[in-house]
């Protein structure tokens, strides 16, 4: 587990620089791809434990920084780049990925489009890898502020428990061979889910 809290894909990614310059994006990485390292690491230290694994499954939750600092145009071949990275050195060729999608926050009319856009990106990376699938995360940022409705950019702590069910349910399904659920939302078997 390397988890880091409102980070951009970039500090995951040695390519960064080259993506960024393609799409026209003035962004570099000056602080260079400080978490992939430490993925690697990780996974060392439970290989260790766990030498003949069957299998790794990437469960992937980001892109809120990118969607909403205008970067949003290098994402589809920065994450694409990142799986085909960590495929080639966990030398696991069919590493499943189970990504979840940005919340259906609502990040200000300027900033919507780069959130959409990431949106778009997560899931169509997910559909189109055969070892893919992703996770909707829409209903578990409903909140009330004020009497009013919120969709939050940050969930409920039932929605991040549901989260993570989602995150195990789809990766179940990938390493039984199974396919994934459409929608990014039932367990296995097509039926509903509990807290």
């Amino acid at each position: 587990k390397v988890a880091v809290v409102g980070e951009p894909i970039r500090r995951w990614l040695p390519e960064w620089d080259r993506i960024a310059a393609a799409a026209q994006l003035g962004q570099r990485n000056e602080q260079g791809p400080v978490y992939y390292e430490q993925i690697l690491a990780e996974f060392q230290k439970l290989q260790a434990r766990h030498p003949a694994f069957a299998s790794i499954t990437l469960c992937w939750m980001q892109g809120e920084r990118d969607a909403k600092t205008g970067l949003a145009a290098a994402y589809e071949r920065a994450l694409t780049q990142l799986i085909a990275n960590l495929r080639r050195d966990l030398r696991c060729p069919a590493m499943n990925v189970v990504i979840g999608r940005v919340s259906d926050h609502a990040p200000g009319e300027e900033l919507q489009a780069g959130w959409d856009a990431v949106r778009a990106v997560q899931v169509n990376i997910a559909r189109q890898d055969p070892h893919g699938a992703w996770v909707d995360t829409d209903d578990l940022n409903d909140k009330m502020q004020n009497g009013k409705p919120l969709d939050d950019l940050h969930y409920t702590k039932a929605g991040y428990a549901l989260f993570g069910q989602r995150l195990a349910r789809q990766g179940v399904r990938l390493i039984r061979g199974e396919p994934p659920d459409a929608a990014g939302r039932e367990g296995p078997g097509g039926g509903g889910e509990e807290v």
